[in-house]
């Protein structure tokens, strides 16, 4: 029996300073890191990991991000297959010398109430290119009428970047371009903005467009049972016709399953280091401390661990009878990360198993 954990944001990004994890006890996650087999490749974007670990192939394409998203809601029906969809995730645009740019927001900052009629004038003004709706409140949904020849760029790629780099590309990148110019006049003038920056509270005074595509079926994942709390990870699961569930690690162990822990990977791509600490404490206790006790105990064959990070990826395979080579010497988390950074910084013109801060195409 064996474990896939993939931890996105577990390797600090390299943009920000050494030593993120300085002074955390994480002795689990220490043991495993010199317990396993370690390697570091070349970065890959994360919805590309995911694909391919859930049967999509290669060649499969522009990934239709936004109809798996939009599949993995828990509060919304299935939406049909051969449908075509964008996120349409509220954004807050802001000057900062001469650049515009994007902050998301996060679930909590928005409400319901004020969502529900800027929904609704989206739907009025805009209802030639199809039928807007909210999963929740920073999550939020274009069903198109028409397919569009558009490359868009995902949000995570944007957040807190100049947005004239990410305009929209393609064929039909003068229509989207025009719409997201003429959405920010519609928003700015709504009531709901006008009364959020009155209250001193950030407006939602743009939509951000990504992850175009239509929904379609996928090959079958090698996983028995696939655990995640994110929507575009459980659609990916659904459309592969996996059995999905809540992370659970008591669960994880009862058989073969791949799990998708992304507690660390907003607080690392906002930089927030105070949030990361606190997380990556909380996932030694629930999930790095039962694993290792599994592998020394027999009770786990295989532990995979894969961290997607900017660069590049880090991967680790324990196994539990490797348990007994007590010359591996734990590894500490802040030596790691300490030890990959320099060489992303310092050698010139990159290598072949490291990539630049936050290239394109990261989530």
């Amino acid at each position: 029996m064996q474990i896939h954990l993939v931890v996105p944001g577990l390797l600090w990004p390299a943009v920000s300073a050494l030593g993120p994890a300085s002074g955390l006890q994480l002795t689990s996650l220490a043991w495993l890191l010199g317990q396993g087999r370690r390697s570091l490749v070349p970065f890959e974007p994360l919805d590309a990991q995911l694909a391919r670990l859930m049967g999509y192939p290669a060649d499969a394409g522009a990934l239709p991000l936004a109809a798996l998203r939009r599949l993995g809601e828990p509060d919304l029906p299935a939406p049909a297959v051969d449908t075509d969809w964008l996120c349409a995730d509220p954004v807050n645009l802001s000057f900062a010398r001469e650049h515009l740019l994007l902050g998301e927001f996060p679930a909590d900052e928005l409400r319901a109430d004020e969502v529900a009629p800027l929904v609704a004038e989206l739907n009025t003004t805009f209802g030639d290119l199809g039928s807007f709706e909210a999963a929740t409140p920073n999550r939020w949904y274009l069903r198109l009428k028409a397919p569009t020849r558009t490359r868009f760029f995902p949000l995570h790629d944007v957040v807190g970047r100049p947005i004239r780099d990410f305009l929209p590309e393609g064929d039909d990148a003068r229509l989207w371009q025009r719409t997201m110019n003429e959405l920010q006049v519609v928003l700015h003038n709504h009531p709901v903005n006008q009364a959020r920056e009155a209250a001193g509270r950030r407006p939602a005074n743009s939509l951000w467009f990504w992850g175009a595509g239509t929904l379609r079926a996928a090959a079958q994942s090698g996983a028995r049972t696939i655990q995640t709390a994110d929507p575009l990870v459980r659609g990916f699961a659904l459309a592969a016709g996996t059995p999905v569930a809540a992370p659970n690690c008591a669960k994880a162990l009862e058989g073969n399953s791949l799990v998708v822990l992304e507690d660390l990977m907003l607080p690392a791509r906002h930089l927030d280091i105070d949030s990361w600490r606190n997380r990556l404490a909380m996932l030694e206790q629930a999930w790095f401390a039962p694993l290792a006790a599994a592998l020394r105990g027999k009770r786990l064959r295989v532990l995979k661990l894969t961290a997607p990070g900017d660069r590049g990826t880090m991967t680790l395979e324990a196994r539990a009878t490797d348990a007994w080579k007590f010359w591996r010497k734990p590894l500490s988390l802040d030596t790691l990360l300490k030890s990959i950074a320099p060489a992303a910084a310092a050698l010139p013109g990159g290598v072949a198993d490291l990539a630049p801060p936050h290239p394109p195409g990261t989530r």
